[in-house]
């Protein structure tokens, strides 16, 4: 059998007077601690979804952002074009390829009904004449009058000296030059 445990004595009796025993105390903090650890885990749980959604917020921010800058590089380009093309005289010439001519003498109406001026009807300016080149500027001319005999007559394009002693003027072959008013006007892409 063993003894009974002896009273405690001084500063020993004081310790134990001021440490509760560990019976039926400790199973009232354990719901405590348990409340505790729930909190903080909670609260953890909590920052780290926080957190993560903030970050999907400024993956998706800079991704707008990107977007931004491409869509007013686009807007920026698209208004340089359309002001190239509003310029006056882009604008005339492709109403001139279009067909268009000035107009002429507008008339204008009065508050009270009457005709102002004689308006007259448009009238496109005759074309201009395609540049055709000189016998004299070209090659093929010059080459002969350089290699004519000392008695003046000039080798015509057969190789029998030409009659006038003068150097024939050729004309321009119709079909190896591209022809103005057959072509179509050209047009610009997207319209």
């Amino acid at each position: 059998m063993s003894k009974p445990a002896a009273p405690l004595k001084g500063r020993a009796a004081r310790l134990a007077r001021l440490m509760p025993s560990t019976g039926p105390s400790s199973a009232a903090r354990t719901p405590f601690v348990l409340l505790v650890v729930l909190l903080l885990g909670g609260g953890l749980i909590t920052l780290l979804l926080l957190n993560s959604a903030l970050n999907e917020g400024s993956f998706r921010l800079s991704e707008l952002k990107r977007d931004t800058t491409e869509l007013t590089d686009e807007q920026q380009a698209l208004q340089r074009d359309v002001d190239s093309r509003s310029q006056p005289d882009a604008l005339e010439k492709r109403a001139r390829e279009l067909g268009m001519v000035p107009g002429g003498n507008p008339a204008f109406l009065n508050p009270d009904g009457t005709v102002r001026g004689k308006p007259t009807e448009a009238t496109a300016p005759p074309p201009s004449p395609s540049p055709t080149p000189s016998p004299s500027a070209s090659p093929e001319a010059d080459a002969p009058a350089a290699g004519s005999s000392a008695s003046g007559a000039s080798v015509g394009p057969s190789g029998s000296p030409s009659p006038s002693g003068s150097v024939p003027a050729t004309e321009p072959d119709p079909a190896a030059a591209p022809s103005a008013e057959n072509s179509p006007p050209p047009t610009s892409p997207g319209r």
